[in-house]
């Protein structure tokens, strides 16, 4: 039996693999690894052994079919194809193992196949991690892939122990091809009915234990195989059941709006903030002096002090702010052109009303897809990083906040009235790179980020200052949010409502109503308070209730990788998908609140199916 010892020697080398990723992710992210106990440590590893031994399998295939065909045919030489095949893995897989590190600092969950939909602007995804410390990652890379090709090829004779067999008889046929379908038993996590995945290694209220003990490849796998618009994975309750939830949300009675504004048709500016969470916005009890103009405008303005982002990508922020339109967990409704042509949008309403319309930002547009969605949303003029002057593309996602500011005025100065523009700042994003002497002195990432933050406060300040000069800002609303929040600072968890929180300011000339609304709500919110106040039909945007209305129902719905939170007066809850688990619930919150959150995620992604 000594032949087959190369099948179990292999298997092995696989399984320690994965056992010092595991480690080296634990290691990589110390602070959080410091809030488990050693017995949850040690579990990370037990419980993640089972899905470790999946993928394991999964690696395992080839080389345990080339060792069958050599236990078939003698003169057959297995070892060289192992070895290429054994280092080109070690390699792909260490890499990504590398990647996660940084991607789970920034996302707050283990890589799936989100990324892959930024593939298609590499200058963009540059620009994402380019303030990771990528000399560390670098050498984590490297020691890591180097560490286990040394094994492989100190200990080859030991894998490919069988690629030359002395005898050929039949029980070294029928042990081979035993050892190589074996392997599908536990590549599904045994026998039982129900394949293995995610919530099988679950076994932690803390989800980063729970996402420690996930084996990496196999979850990005998974997702990309799993990828499809099918079926609705958050199916809670039985479906006339869940709609009645939702429909409660919105059930409301008379309206009690009080009128904002001073005129019917006014000019409508939207300023979407990059990253603008509110825990660096002073008048939202956020860091004080970080946003002193956005600050000044709010008190001259009419200040929404609980909103929150329904989701935590630029692109679904864009959906969600500019169609009333909820995010998915798993997925986003702005990668499929053939759903987003069915979306309702703001413009489209304003467009019937005789407004021109224009879209800018210093970025690439085709960007996640949001080009696509634009246009399906009826865009008349798009402005974008190549409608700039090559010079003036000086940071690495394109131009500045302050050149593009410059030039959305420029152009709105001439657009026929009424009109509705809308801009989208990029300063603020990481790399963090503005052009300006640091205002808070430091350089770790948070205090990058906060002159950033700081840098485009300045820079939408001088703009409001701008148009307040002009004969139209009597007749202009200005609309000012971010397209989502941020884990900085302070590190929240990916689920945290703190993460979601985001500022909601209106302002203009063709405002009336000042002060300070705290009622609770989304950004899906924002169109159906516009049109009320303009008298429009708001039938389109079901997902949307009237921020300014007291009868109104106070509720914020926002989602994150595979799970959601929802946020009332009384507090928040957040909810794991995955393992059906609540990951944080306020003591104010009621069992009600949770199942109207998870009849939302049912709903709103039956809707994204139905699209």
């Amino acid at each position: 039996m000594k032949k087959y010892v190369a099948y179990l020697s292999y298997f092995i080398f696989w399984i320690l693999y994965f056992i010092v990723a595991k480690a080296i992710f634990l290691i990589y992210h110390h602070s959080l690894t410091n809030g488990l106990t050693f017995a949850e440590i040690f579990e990370v590893f037990l419980f993640g052994l089972r899905m470790d031994l999946s993928f394991t399998s999964y690696i395992c295939i080839l080389p345990f079919l080339l060792f069958f065909l050599s236990s078939v045919f003698r003169n057959f030489r297995a070892g060289k194809i192992i070895e290429v095949y054994t280092v080109a893995i070690i390699i792909l897989l260490s890499f990504i193992t590398t990647a996660d590190l940084e991607l789970y600092t920034a996302w707050g969950y283990r890589m799936d196949a989100t990324p892959l939909q930024y593939l298609k602007s590499p200058k963009e995804m540059a620009g994402s991690v380019s303030s990771a410390p990528l000399l560390l990652l670098l050498v984590i890379f490297i020691l890591f892939s180097s560490f286990f090709i040394w094994i492989y090829k100190k200990n080859k004779a030991v894998f490919l122990f069988a690629k030359k067999p002395t005898t050929l008889a039949f029980y070294d046929i029928v042990i081979s091809l035993f050892l190589l379908i074996f392997l599908f038993v536990p590549i599904r996590g045994g026998i039982q009915k129900i394949p293995l995945n995610q919530s099988d290694v679950y076994f932690s209220q803390k989800i980063y234990a729970d996402h420690a003990a996930l084996n990496l490849p196999w979850n990005l796998t998974q997702s990309i195989l799993n990828r499809n618009d099918k079926q609705n994975p958050f199916n809670y309750f039985l479906e006339e059941k869940a709609k009645k939830l939702v429909d409660s949300l919105y059930d409301t009675g008379p309206l009690k709006i009080p009128s904002a504004l001073s005129v019917k048709k006014p000019n409508i500016i939207f300023i979407i903030l990059e990253s603008y969470t509110a825990k660096f916005v002073g008048c939202l009890g956020g860091e004080p002096g970080v946003t002193p103009n956005l600050d000044k405008i709010a008190s001259e303005g009419l200040l929404f002090t609980n909103i929150y982002a329904a989701g935590d990508r630029s692109e679904k922020g864009q959906v969600a702010v500019l169609s009333g339109y909820p995010n998915q967990a798993i997925t986003s409704i702005i990668k499929t052109p053939a759903k987003t042509q069915n979306l309702p949008s703001i413009n489209k309403s304003l467009t019937r009303e005789g407004y021109r319309s224009s879209y800018t930002y210093g970025g690439e547009l085709e960007f996640a897809n949001i080009k696509s969605y634009l246009v399906n949303a009826g865009f008349q003029e798009l402005v974008s990083k190549y409608s700039f002057d090559p010079s003036e593309r000086t940071t690495s996602w394109g131009v500045h906040d302050h050149i593009v500011l410059n030039r959305f005025y420029q152009d709105i100065k001439l657009q026929q009235q009424p009109f509705f523009a809308t801009v989208f700042t990029l300063s603020s994003h990481e790399p963090y790179d503005v052009p300006m002497a640091p205002h808070f002195k430091g350089d770790d990432r948070t205090t990058l980020f906060k002159n950033s933050f700081y840098y485009t406060d300045s820079t939408v300040g001088n703009f409001i200052e701008k148009i307040k000069k002009e004969s139209w800002w009597q007749n202009t609303l200005v609309v000012l949010v971010a397209d989502h929040g941020h884990q900085l600072p302070g590190n929240d968890a990916n689920d945290q409502p703190s993460k979601f929180h985001i500022p909601l300011i209106f302002t203009g000339g063709a405002l009336q109503l000042k002060g300070v609304i705290n009622n609770v709500g989304s950004q899906t919110d924002i169109i159906t308070t516009l049109l009320d106040q303009m008298g429009l039909p708001t039938n389109d945007f079901r997902w949307g209730k009237d921020l300014l209305d007291s009868s109104a129902r106070q509720f914020a719905f926002y989602s994150f990788n595979d799970g959601f939170g929802f946020v009332t007066p009384a507090g928040a809850v957040t909810v794991d998908n995955v393992s059906k688990k609540i990951i944080l619930k306020d003591t104010g919150v009621d069992s009600p609140s949770i199942n109207f959150g998870k009849a939302y995620m049912q709903q709103s992604y039956r809707d994204f199916l139905n699209r």
